[in-house]
């Protein structure tokens, strides 16, 4: 083989594919029986096919519209008219949607909501404050940033503690640590600096959540399978990655061994522990992915005969402190059932996945219904997808650094290891932890590859 891809996620087969197209020959490694890594679909009872995990198109996710296009696979827009809800510390404040999120309160238009003029001025300024910061960092280069070392040994909870934010002003925050852009990790377990970088990266106010992909987003994983199908290997976890100066050799599964000149490694930063590379990696390397952590996730999907809220004037978007959900977003396929698809994350998928399954059945059911009414309450069928349980994810749809990390270890922490590549949504400086970071990062190693091998040719 010319090239050894270890991950058949999105970055994966978007990385293999790219090489193939390169003239090179390619054989794809993949640890589970299935194809796709976080790109995840499932039939419901009733037919529906469904994403149990990432399901979202952006506004400017231009590489991912693109493949969607090279594919015939049809795009539908989030519905996101009519008035959602904020729900905070009990009570429900209905609102219409901000255009400007950086004007909005989490989406929500500020004036709308009834909360207390003096705590939303706090919330909205410290906010401000925020954004002012987030300019200011590097995509690619977040520990180049004004202040970067203060800023990265400093945990979100600290900071927020810094600026004496009250309890409106911090919940903005926390809610972007468990949902928006890295996702499913607490404020105090990250650094200002991280969180920063996400925004940089991701932008909210670019709309992240557009779109929705009519059949699920997972057919790409199978639309791009079947192109590799005779150079795709499942049930192949790979256990070693030994390199010198002529390749690479790469065992797997039972004692299996595949020889290539380089080897593209497209997997979750600490899933890369689970390798014994030789030679060992840096140790700044390795002192990364020690200092990195899988977020906690659970994807909740409710679906109902007809999206019920939409007759009350609401798009199903609901954000909130509420003691399990807070997140549901109005999924609803064109002319098909009612679909809610929502999130808990962090300490609250902690703790729920220790409930008994009536429990965390119950504890879905009682917020659904807090957001929408008792008809929530009581879907036809209810999804719940727990990523804490998926080995070969670890959790949520991207890692996260410990504080001090980044400007530690950050700057060689992709660097290439000799003939071994990194790929993978984390290692995308646009839009990591989406669709469109993997496929940055996919494309990205692939020309690496590219550029190494045809260097050794031309020598």
């Amino acid at each position: 083989m010319d090239v050894v891809v270890v991950g058949a996620g999105l970055s994966g087969l978007i990385c293999a594919r790219e090489l193939r197209r390169r003239g090179l020959e390619v054989q794809l490694l993949e640890a589970r029986e299935r194809w796709g890594g976080r790109l995840h679909g499932h039939t419901t009872a009733s037919g529906l096919r469904v994403d149990l995990g990432g399901q979202w198109v952006g506004a400017t996710h231009h590489r991912l519209i693109g493949l969607l296009e090279d594919f015939g696979l049809r795009r539908y827009p989030t519905a996101y008219d009519g008035e959602g809800i904020f729900h905070w510390n009990g009570v429900p404040h209905q609102a219409g949607l901000e255009h400007d999120y950086r004007s909005s309160l989490l989406f929500f238009r500020p004036a709308d909501l009834g909360l207390p003029a003096a705590e939303l001025h706090d919330t909205l300024t410290l906010q401000r404050r925020f954004l002012e910061l987030v300019d200011q960092v590097p995509p690619a280069a977040p520990w180049n940033a004004p202040g970067a070392e203060a800023l990265d040994r400093i945990s979100i909870a600290g900071w927020l503690q810094e600026q004496s934010a009250g309890e409106l002003a911090r919940y903005p925050f926390a809610w972007l640590t468990r949902m928006g852009g890295s996702g499913g990790f607490e404020p105090h377990e990250s650094s200002m600096l991280h969180l920063a970088w996400t925004q940089a990266t991701a932008p909210q106010h670019d709309t992240p959540e557009a779109w929705l992909v009519e059949g699920g987003a997972a057919q790409l994983a199978d639309r791009l399978a079947a192109e590799l199908r005779d150079g795709l290997r499942l049930g192949a976890p790979v256990g070693a990655i030994e390199q010198d100066g002529g390749g690479v050799r790469v065992s797997h599964g039972a004692g299996e061994v595949v020889t290539a000149a380089a080897a593209v490694v497209a997997i979750p930063p600490p899933l890369r522990l689970g390798i014994r590379f030789s030679p060992a990696l840096p140790p700044e390397c390795s002192g990364l992915l020690q200092r990195s952590a899988m977020g906690s996730m659970v994807k909740v999907l409710a679906l109902y005969p007809r999206p019920f809220w939409r007759e009350r004037g609401l798009n199903g978007l609901g954000i909130g402190n509420l003691p399990t959900l807070e997140l549901t977003v109005d999924s609803t396929p064109p002319g098909g059932p009612g679909l809610l698809a929502g999130f808990i994350a962090g300490e609250r998928a902690v703790r729920w996945q220790r409930l008994s399954e009536a429990q965390r059945r119950r504890a879905v059911l009682t917020d659904l219904a807090s957001w929408w009414g008792a008809e929530a309450a009581e879907p036809t069928e209810l999804v719940l997808h727990n990523w804490n349980n998926e080995s070969w994810s670890g959790g949520a749809f991207t890692s996260f650094p410990a504080p001090g990390a980044l400007t530690t270890y950050g700057p060689v922490g992709q660097q290439a290891h000799g003939r071994v590549v990194w790929a993978g949504t984390e290692a995308a400086s646009r839009w990591p932890g989406y669709f469109e970071g993997a496929i940055e990062a996919g494309l990205a190693a692939a020309a690496q590859v590219g550029a190494l091998l045809g260097g050794e040719s031309a020598g």
